[in-house]
Order: structure tokens, then sequence, then C-alpha cells
């Protein structure tokens, strides 16, 4: 059976206790990636969950999305379009609100789980609007401050949680870019669980195993 449509494609798994007002975890693919990627941790996932993989909104040749354009320049280097990551952010807002009321989620039980430019924007969001979400799994990823909505230090964030992992070797986003993500939260009053792994730009079967636990946790 087809998912009901929505403003952007996901794939859906219905919880398997609750048939309304179940927890949620929203997935956010990579670059270059799809919605069937990180859907394939969902069957791994607790049960509780109603879980979305969602497909990012610009398509990349031959294929593949993307949240927002990265672009490889010989003289500047490797930048973003933060304008398009922006409107991304206020996509997923829009997509997170619409599948709260088809599907009779619990709108104070919202996980966000991303893996590199999904995790990039799976912060924008909580951040920018931390009454709508409770959790974030962060993977691979970092906090551009630039996409966050202006005067979100000022907001009410105490009540979400961060997992936040990285690989050791990643030669896609540098470490030390993770690595300013536990202070950065603190200096918030954010709580954040942070790991790292011997890996490159990916999820090893210990990192999957782990924030799978903190879920758990944090259910």
């Amino acid at each position: 059976m087809s998912p009901t449509p929505l403003s952007l494609t996901y794939l859906v798994q219905p919880s398997k206790t609750q048939n309304s007002k179940a927890p949620a975890i929203f997935m956010f693919h990579g670059y270059g990636s799809n919605e069937e990627d990180l859907f394939s941790f969902a069957p791994e996932l607790p049960e509780e969950f109603t879980i979305f993989s969602v497909r990012a909104p610009y398509s990349l040749e031959p294929f593949g999305y993307a949240w927002y354009s990265i672009n490889f320049d010989a003289e500047y280097g490797k930048w973003s379009d933060d304008e398009q990551a922006i409107e991304s952010r206020e996509k997923i807002l829009i997509f997170i609100e619409e599948a709260i009321e088809t599907y009779q989620l619990d709108a104070n039980n919202i996980t966000l789980l991303g893996f590199s430019q999904g995790t990039i924007l799976s912060y924008s969001v909580a951040l920018s609007y931390p009454e709508k979400v409770k959790n974030v799994v962060a993977l691979s990823g970092y906090i551009n401050e630039k996409i966050i909505l202006e005067g979100y230090e000022t907001k009410s964030l105490k009540h979400l949680s961060f997992y936040a992992s990285h690989g050791q070797v990643d030669q896609v986003i540098p470490l030390e870019w993770a690595q300013k993500t536990p202070e950065f939260l603190k200096k918030l009053g954010v709580s954040c669980k942070y790991e790292e792994f011997p890996v490159g730009h990916g999820v090893s079967p210990q990192n999957f195993y782990s924030f799978k636990t903190w879920l758990e946790e944090h259910l």
C-alpha cells in the first residue's frame, strides 16, 4: 500500500504497538542519496515508533537527491547553498506537521534522525523550532549556525536531547567540525551524548546499536 501523499516523498513504517498518538522518527538522508537509504534501519528500531524516511526535494543527476546544493569550485573550494538549506528546513517543518495530522502522531514525541546533510538539517530544524522536536540522532554531521533561525539561543531548548556520532577517519566532514557539537549544545543547556567510531563517512554496527539503545532510553 502506498503512503498517503504529502508535500515530500517518503516511506513509512507504522508503529507496531499503537494505532494513534504514536511517537515518531523522521529520517533525513545524506547528499546524493534517497529515502530508501536510512529506511533500512527501520525494522531494527523500537517498535513503538512510526518511522518516516523522507526524500530530499532537490534532484541530482544522474540520480539521488539533496537538501541543498554543494558546489565544488577550484578557486573558492567547497561551499554550501545556505538559502536552499533554509528552504529545506521549512519544507521539513511543514512535512512533519502534515505527518502528525495525517497519521495521528504524538506531537510531543518527535525524533529527527539524520545522516550527513540530513544531520545538518536535523540540527537546524530542532534548534530553530524546539517546540516541535524531542530528540535528535545526528550521524556524521555538524551544526551550521547560518541555517538556524535567528534568535534560537533565546528559546526554550532544555527539553531537547541529542545523540551525535562521527567517524574518526571521516574524509567528507572533518571530525573536528563534529567535535564542536557537545560544547555548543552544553552552552545552550542542552543534553548531548557524543561518540566517535573508527570508521569513515558511515555508520558502523557499533554506532547503530549505540544510538538504538539511546532511542530506547529516550522513548
